[in-house]
């Protein structure tokens, strides 16, 4: 009986493994692949096509939109609202600009709308190569992967022509937008209204965007002010289930909304309850971009999308209530925008110093959010202490198991008192082989007399699952992590071991397909976990012997296209454990079965003659 519930509980967490495995990774990364290949196919066929660029800020039947509406989604580039075949050079070119130049961020400014649709992050690159290109963020919307943020008002008649989309900015003075020098434009219409736009920006990732109209006229005029995010097109790579990438926001008594896009693409609006806090956007994996209303006028947040004229795309957009300006009389609002990598401490010390309601869950955290976040701010310091995330890792790994060292030590003990009365269980299953019940109620008083959990084995598995998943998350999420070294050829913990045993880690000069791709630190993690299932002795079921010992295989094969840095993790978990469950089974008096079955692998077995 107990070998039997010892065999369904192994079956079990092997299932709930593979299941969660195929669920979170290899799903979403079919999924993954095939959408990014059809992105693909589709900038073939547009780049294919012989358009006529247009200017980045014209609209292509965009209709006036109502008073407090935010503007339509117009489609600029070529004739048909297809995407223009120029570059992102000639795109950025194509209109007057002033230069963006910060420690992180370098790009400019449209003068056409006073778009932000020009940004890199000159911190991150598109790979691990030093010299490979800087993070591209937001680009001309006449591109195909146009994206970009914009504020602008809405009004009736008696305001006349209002900023917008198609409004040319001027600029006065200062032509560079840095942290130190703050950009100012100005547009006077034919109401005698004058826009006064005051563009700020910090060392980091939030530019401030102050917004005085002063009217000149005889009347007073009614204005809405307006931010919108537009992308065209989906990112490269599709998101996957256990990170949200898509539109976002924190407003009204919703708090917290994370819509997919597929979501938004069928409902097609989305408009929760007015909000006087809060901030809305699109996300990515590791970049974002987020409005922040002022909040000094009740606002009303929406996400749209939109397919027509070819080009689908999504939007996270914001509109005031009505800012009234009597004659002779001036009005301020203003607008922050967040433009930047999603990096932990800059994300909470926007939050604290600025006042942004809840901007610490642009990062997904996940529902186990109370495990995560302590985990990572853990490996941070460690990182900040070492000098290496790897390093950092291994030194969690150390104070996690210190942490659950006595229930694991309480485990262990049992398992090695388990160990020293099997030759009693292997008397109680003779005495009462024909009578399960009495055998079952011996079994109970035996567990009982000498203190001992029959489960206890199990424990030191599960302790692991939910340390395995956070550490997973954080892994996957931060920005942190994304091409942080550890040592020799792991130049990158958040991806898979790039070396493979099948071409003798790069000695034979062929390419390994992806299913092969097992690298070193997978094979030293099989391999713990193999002497770890080792150091117990041989269970005598032929089954539970065939599941022990295909369990590290299998095991080997599914980490190896998981992170390194998680492989790394469960490789010196496992080494760890040998040395614990070794050191308490001697204290305890029991046999270490782990050189005996070792030994016993290579033994010739006795045929059945014999």
């Amino acid at each position: 009986m107990e070998t039997n519930r010892n065999f369904f509980i192994t079956i079990a967490l092997s299932v709930l493994i593979l299941t969660l495995w195929q669920v979170f990774y290899m799903n979403p990364k079919i999924e993954t692949e095939r959408e990014a290949a059809r992105i693909q196919q589709e900038r073939v066929a547009a780049e294919q096509k012989t358009a006529t660029p247009q200017n980045p800020g014209a609209a292509v039947d965009a209709p006036a939109p109502p008073a407090g509406a935010v503007p339509g989604a117009e489609v600029p580039g070529a004739p048909g609202g297809a995407p223009s075949a120029e570059s992102r050079e000639a795109a950025i070119a194509a209109s007057s600009r002033v230069k963006i130049d910060t420690p992180s961020l370098s790009g400019s400014i449209n003068l056409t709308g006073a778009r932000f649709d020009d940004v890199r992050l000159k911190r991150y690159r598109e790979t691990v190569d030093d010299n490979s290109p800087m993070i591209e963020l937001f680009s001309p919307s006449n591109l195909p992967n146009g994206y970009f943020a914009e504020v602008g008002f809405v009004g009736g008649a008696e305001a006349g022509t209002v900023p917008g989309a198609e409004t040319v900015w001027t600029v006065e003075g200062n032509q560079t937008l840095t942290p130190t020098t703050p950009v100012v434009l100005t547009f006077t219409n034919d109401k005698g209204l004058t826009f006064r736009r005051t563009i700020a920006v910090d060392s980091d990732y939030m530019f401030t965007v102050s917004d005085s109209v002063m009217n000149a006229g005889g009347a007073p005029v009614t204005l809405h002010n307006y931010g919108r995010v537009m992308r065209f097109g989906k990112p490269a790579t599709a998101s996957i289930y256990v990170l949200h990438e898509g539109l976002i926001g924190v407003t009204g008594e919703e708090g917290l909304q994370e819509i997919d896009y597929s979501d938004v693409e069928e409902s097609k609006q989305i408009k929760p309850g007015k909000s006087t806090d809060g901030w809305l956007g699109i996300t990515d994996k590791y970049w974002a971009v987020a409005m922040v209303p002022s909040g000094a006028q009740p606002f009303q947040p929406g996400y749209a999308y939109f397919d027509d004229n070819g080009r689908p795309r999504y939007r996270a957009d914001f509109v005031t209530d009505a800012i009234t300006v009597a004659p002779g009389a001036s009005a301020t609002v203003e607008t922050r925008v967040f433009a930047g990598a999603k990096e932990v401490g800059k994300i909470q010390a926007y939050e604290t110093n600025q006042k942004i309601r809840q901007f610490d869950l642009l990062i997904d955290w996940g529902w186990f959010y109370f495990i995560t976040k302590p985990m990572f701010y853990l490996i941070d310091w460690l990182y900040k202490a070492l000098g290496n995330f790897g390093l950092a890792i291994l030194a969690t790994t150390v104070i996690v198991k210190a942490i659950f060292f006595p229930l694991a030590n309480k485990s262990y003990k049992s398992m090695a008192n388990m160990k020293m009365v099997q030759p009693k269980m292997l008397e109680i299953r003779e005495k009462y082989a024909d009578d399960k019940m009495k055998q079952q109620q011996a079994m109970m008083e035996l567990y009982k007399t000498e203190k001992i959990n029959p489960l206890a084995g199990c424990w030191p598995v599960l302790i692991q699952i939910p340390v395995f998943f956070a550490l997973y998350k954080v892994l996957y999420v931060t920005i942190e992590m994304r091409h942080a070294p550890f040592f020799g050829w792991i130049q990158d913990l958040a991806a898979p071991d790039p070396t493979s045993v099948f071409n003798l880690f790069g000695l034979l000069p062929f390419a390994v397909p992806a299913f092969l791709m097992i690298g070193v630190w997978p094979l030293i993690m099989g391999v713990t976990m193999f002497l770890q299932m080792r150091m117990n002795p041989t269970p005598p079921d032929p089954t539970q012997q065939m599941i022990f010992t295909w369990m590290p295989v299998i095991f080997t094969f599914m980490l190896a296209s998981f992170p390194a840095g998680l492989v790394i993790y469960w490789a010196w978990n496992n080494t760890l454990s040998i040395i614990q469950q070794g050191v308490i089974m001697k204290r305890q008096g029991a046999k270490i079965e782990l050189w005996d079955n070792l030994i016993a692998m290579f033994k010739k077995k006795p045929s059945p003659a014999e």
